[in-house]
C-alpha cells in the first residue's frame, strides 16, 4: 500500500525538523547509495534443444537464468509439454537445477542440451498425472473461477476472439462480411427486474471444450502391495477413453503400461500388447486415436493464447462473480481435498515451516545496495505469498471441521485453531470485548481494520519494529483471521505478555520506553501524534499509538506490535459524540449518522490526501504573507509586528463556499508567487542558526496555527487515534484532545466535500485509462 508519508512527495520541509539530526544517516546513505551495484543485462545466446521423438530445436538463454527456468520453457511448449521427469545435459554432464547458466564452463552458443528421461518416484508419478490433468483443463476457466494454483481469469482472446497473432498484433481477416448479432440481452431491456451478475464474464460463444478422455482418476487398487512395490510399481490409475474403454494403468519407475486390473478383479501384470511409455500422453495416444487427434488439437489452441494469458498469477485471485459450472470428475481435485492438503505434508514431524520466523528474517535481510534490496523484495514476496496460500487452506480446514481446536469445550464461535504454525480465530464478539462497539458486527469488521494498519506499519518498514502475518479469510459465510504466532506467547498469560498498551481497552496501560522508541519513527510518516492518556487509576501515561496497540516481546527478542484496529482516525460522520458539533457540510447531508459498530475509521489515502490539501493551504497562506510583507516593505510601511498584520483567513475545511481547493485545481504555483521563499525560510528556521528574521519566524508560526500544525516551525500535522474513543474504554487528557478537535472536524468535511463526488464525476466522463480509472477506485486519493 502506497503511503504518502511527511517529508515525501510534496511535503518537502517535513524533515526541517530533523535536518540536523539526520545529517549523519543522509551522508551514510548517500555513500551506500555510490556502492549500488547496476545490474546489467547480459546479452543473452542461442542453445540447441535435443529431446526424445522430437526434432532439434533452437532456445534463446539468458545467462542470467537458471536451468530450471529451461525445465518450465519444456513443459510449456507444445511438442515437449507431456515430459515432467528429465533432467538436462551437457557433454555428459547432469545440470544443476538451480545453477545459473553462466556458472556453467564450455557453455556457449550453439551449445547442445540433452533432455535425458529419468526413473519415476512416487512424487514425480503424482506430479506427472497432475501436470496432465492440468493440460487437459488449459482451456477450461473452471480453476480460474474456483481460484486454484493461480489460475486467473483471462478475456484477451474473447475480445479478439482469437486473431492476435505472435507479435500480438491483431491479424487481418478476410473481407467478406460476417453476421453479429447485436440483440441486447434481456436483463438490460426496460422492464426486466432481474439483474444477474454472471454476464460480467464474458464468455467465448464459439469456445467447444475438447475432451479428450471420459475419465481420468486414481485406481481403487491403490497402494500397490508390497511384492509389487519390489517390482518398481508406484501407483494404479483409472481411465476410460472416449471410445468408451475401459483400461488400468501401472505408473512404474521406467514409465506407464497397461495391466490386465479390472474394477473387481486384480492383476497388475502387464495387457497384451504391451506398451511401455515414459510419458502418460504417449501411452494414451496409443490406445485412443480420440484422445490423440483431441489432444493435439488443444495443445495448439493453447500455446496461441497470448503468453500474458497462460502465465500463472503470482498469487491467487479470486473472483466474487463465478457462474455455477457444472461439476465434474476430477482425481487430481480429489486427492487436494482429502489427501495432501489436509494435514497429510504439513502434519509430518521436522516438515513444517515457522511462518513467523520466515517473515521476520525476510524483513531482517540486508538492504543496503541495489540488488540486496531486490532480494529482500522478492523472498518478502514469495514468503508472504506461502503464508497467504497456508492460510486460506487452514482457515477453509477450519470451517469445515477438519481442524481441532485448542479449547474445544468452549462454545463453537468462542474456539480457536492452531494448524501449520497458524492462529486462527472466528470473527465473532468473544467474552464480550467489543460489547461497547457493536458486538459481533464490531468483532466482524475489526480483523479488516487490523490488516489495514499491518500493511501500513509493513509499508513504513521500520527496522527493530515487527507485526504478525495476518491473512482475512471470508469463507462460507465466516469470517477467519489467520496469524503467525509470536514465540513463547502461548507459554504465558496475556497480562504478563503485554508491556505496551491495554488489553481491556484502557482501563489498564503501560508503557514501554523501547516502544516509543520504536514506534515514534512511524510517527510522522503515519501521522500519529504522541499523546498521554488516563488509566482508571488516573495515572498518565504516555504512548505512541492508539491505546488498543499492544506491544510483546518474544522469546527470540524482537519487539512485535499487534491489535492495529486504529491505526488511523476516527470516522466521526458515522461517530456521533455528545457534546461535539460537525462541520456545516457534514450537518447538511444528514451526518453524524449512528452505524452498526463504533469502529468506523478513516482510510489512509484520505489522511494523506487531507495532509497535502493543508501542505498546500500552508504554503499559500505563507507566500501571501511574505508577499504582504514585502510589499509593506518597498512602501515603507511598518511590517508586522506582534502577529498585527492581517492574515488572510481560511474556513476550517479549508476550502470557501463555489471556490476550488488549491489541491484540485493544480495552479497553486502559478496563482502564488514566492513559495520558493517560503521554502527557503522554513528550511532555514528549522536549521535554527539564528540568521532569520523573527518577522519571517512569525509568517510562519501564523500559517502553522492557521492549518493546524503540532509545529510551530514547520508543516507537520498529526493525529490522535484515541481522540473520540466511544465508551469509558480509555479516558483522554484534556490537553492532549483540545489542539486538534477543529482538525478532525475539517477532515470529516473534507471527506464528504470536496473529496466523496470525485469519483462520480470521473465515472460521467465515462474515463477509461490506468490513471483515471485509479482516481475512480480510490475515490478520496486523487
Amino acid at each position: 500500500m502506497n503511503s504518502l508519508m511527511n517529508g515525501d512527495g510534496l511535503h518537502e520541509n517535513h524533515k526541517d525538523e530533523t535536518r540536523q539530526d539526520d545529517q549523519k544517516e543522509t551522508d551514510h546513505t548517500e555513500d551506500a547509495n555510490d556502492q549500488e551495484v547496476i545490474v546489467i543485462q547480459d546479452t543473452g545466446f542461442t542453445v540447441r534443444i535435443h529431446a526424445p521423438a522430437v526434432e532439434p530445436f533452437s532456445l534463446q538463454v539468458s545467462p542470467q537464468e537458471m536451468v530450471q527456468e529451461i525445465h518450465q520453457v519444456l513443459m510449456d511448449r507444445e511438442d515437449t509439454c507431456h515430459r515432467t521427469c528429465f533432467s538436462l545435459q551437457f557433454e555428459g554432464n547432469v545440470l544443476d537445477n538451480f545453477a545459473e547458466l553462466k556458472t556453467i564452463e564450455g557453455l556457449q552458443e550453439d551449445s547442445v542440451l540433452k533432455v535425458i528421461e529419468e526413473p519415476y518416484t512416487v512424487r514425480e508419478a503424482r506430479i506427472h498425472v497432475r501436470h496432465i490433468r492440468d493440460l487437459l483443463k488449459s482451456l477450461d476457466p473452471s480453476d480460474a473461477f474456483n481460484g486454484v494454483d493461480c489460475n486467473s481469469l483471462s478475456f484477451l482472446t474473447v475480445f479478439t476472439e482469437g486473431d492476435l497473432g505472435d507479435s500480438g498484433k491483431r491479424k487481418k481477416k478476410g473481407t467478406e462480411m460476417e453476421q453479429i448479432d447485436c440483440t441486447p440481452p434481456e436483463h438490460i431491456l426496460p422492464g426486466s427486474k432481474e439483474r444477474p451478475l454472471c454476464p460480467l464474464q464474458p464468455q467465448n460463444r464459439d469456445w467447444k471444450p475438447l475432451q479428450c478422455l471420459k475419465v481420468l482418476t486414481m485406481s481403487g487398487w491403490n497402494p500397490p502391495p508390497g511384492n509389487r512395490k519390489m517390482h518398481g510399481d508406484l501407483m494404479y490409475l483409472y481411465v476410460i477413453t472416449m471410445e468408451d474403454r475401459h483400461v488400468s494403468i501401472t505408473a512404474s519407475t521406467r514409465g506407464f503400461y497397461l495391466n490386465q486390473s479390472t474394477a473387481y478383479n486384480f492383476n497388475p501384470k502387464p495387457a497384451s500388447p504391451s506398451f511401455l511409455s515414459h510419458s502418460l500422453v504417449e501411452l494414451l495416444n496409443q490406445i485412443s486415436p480420440s484422445f490423440k487427434r483431441n489432444f493435439a488439437s488443444l495443445q495448439k489452441k493453447r500455446v496461441q493464447r497470448h503468453p500474458l494469458e497462460r502465465i500463472y498469477t503470482p498469487f491467487q485471485v479470486y473472483t466474487w462473480t463465478a457462474p455455477l459450472a457444472e461439476h465434474a470428475m476430477d482425481c487430481v481435485r480429489a486427492e487436494d481435498a482429502y489427501t495432501s492438503r489436509l494435514g497429510y505434508e504439513e502434519h509430518i514431524p521436522g516438515q513444517t515451516r515457522d511462518w513467523n520466523e520466515e517473515l521476520q528474517t525476510t524483513r531482517e535481510l540486508p538492504r543496503k545496495n541495489l540488488p540486496e534490496r531486490l532480494l529482500r523484495e522478492r523472498a518478502i514476496f514469495k514468503v508472504h505469498s506461502d503464508f497467504t496460500a497456508a492460510a486460506t487452506r487452514g482457515a477453509m480446514a477450519v470451517i469445515d471441521g477438519n481442524v481441532m481446536a485448542i479449547n474445544p469445550s468452549e462454545e463453537t464461535k468462542m474456539q480457536m485453531f492452531i494448524w501449520n504454525n497458524i492462529f486462527f480465530s472466528l470473527g465473532f464478539d468473544v467474552r464480550d470485548h467489543y460489547k461497547d462497539f457493536g458486538g459481533d458486527v464490531a468483532a466482524y469488521v475489526a480483523p479488516t481494520n487490523d490488516l489495514n494498519g499491518v500493511r501500513t506499519y509493513n509499508a513504513v518498514d521500520v527496522e527493530g519494529l515487527y507485526t504478525l502475518g495476518t491473512v482475512v479469510v471470508d469463507y462460507r459465510g465466516y469470517r477467519v483471521t489467520a496469524q503467525s504466532i509470536i514465540p513463547g506467547i502461548l507459554e504465558r498469560e496475556q497480562e504478563q505478555s503485554v508491556i505496551y498498551g491495554s488489553i481491556d481497552f484502557g482501563k489498564t496501560v503501560v508503557s514501554h520506553a523501547k516502544y516509543l522508541e520504536l514506534l515514534e519513527k512511524t510517527s510522522r510518516p503515519l501521522k500519529i501524534q504522541k499523546h498521554t492518556v488516563l488509566n482508571d487509576k488516573n495515572e498518565e501515561v504516555e504512548l505512541c499509538s492508539s491505546v488498543e496497540c499492544k506491544g510483546i516481546i518474544g522469546n527470540d527478542g524482537r519487539h512485535y506490535i499487534l491489535d492495529l484496529l486504529r491505526t488511523f482516525p476516527p470516522d466521526l460522520n458515522f461517530l456521533p459524540v455528545d457534546g461535539e458539533e460537525m462541520p456545516e457540510e457534514c450537518r447538511k447531508m444528514g451526518f453524524p449518522k449512528q452505524h452498526r459498530h463504533q469502529l468506523c475509521c478513516l482510510r489512509q489515502e484520505l489522511v494523506d490526501a487531507f495532509v497535502e490539501h493543508r501542505y498546500l493551504m500552508f504554503m499559500k497562506l505563507a507566500a501571501l504573507q511574505l508577499m504582504q510583507q514585502k510589499a509593506n516593505q518597498s512602501e515603507g510601511d511598518t511590517p508586522l509586528e506582534n502577529g498585527g498584520s492581517p492574515t488572510p483567513s481560511f474556513p476550517e475545511n479549508g476550502v470557501e463556499d463555489g471556490e476550488k481547493s488549491p489541491l484540485e485545481d493544480g495552479k497553486m504555483d502559478e496563482n502564488v508567487a514566492g513559495l520558493d521563499q517560503v521554502k527557503e525560510l522554513t528550511e532555514t528556521i528549522a536549521s535554527d542558526n539564528g540568521a532569520v528574521d523573527p518577522r519571517s519566524k512569525e509568517i510562519i508560526q501564523n500559517a502553522c496555527k492557521a492549518v493546524g500544525s503540532i509545529s510551530s516551525t514547520s508543516f507537520d500535522i498529526r493525529f490522535n487515534p484515541d481522540i473520540f474513543s466511544p465508551g469509558f474504554c480509555c479516558k483522554h487528557s484534556r490537553t492532549a484532545r483540545v489542539p486538534l478537535l477543529p482538525v478532525i472536524k475539517s477532515k470529516e468535511g473534507l471527506c464528504l466535500h470536496p473529496r466523496a463526488p470525485a469519483p462520480c464525476a470521473e465515472c460521467r466522463r465515462f474515463s477509461s485509462n490506468l490513471s483515471s480509472l485509479k482516481r475512480v477506485k480510490n475515490g478520496c486519493v486523487e
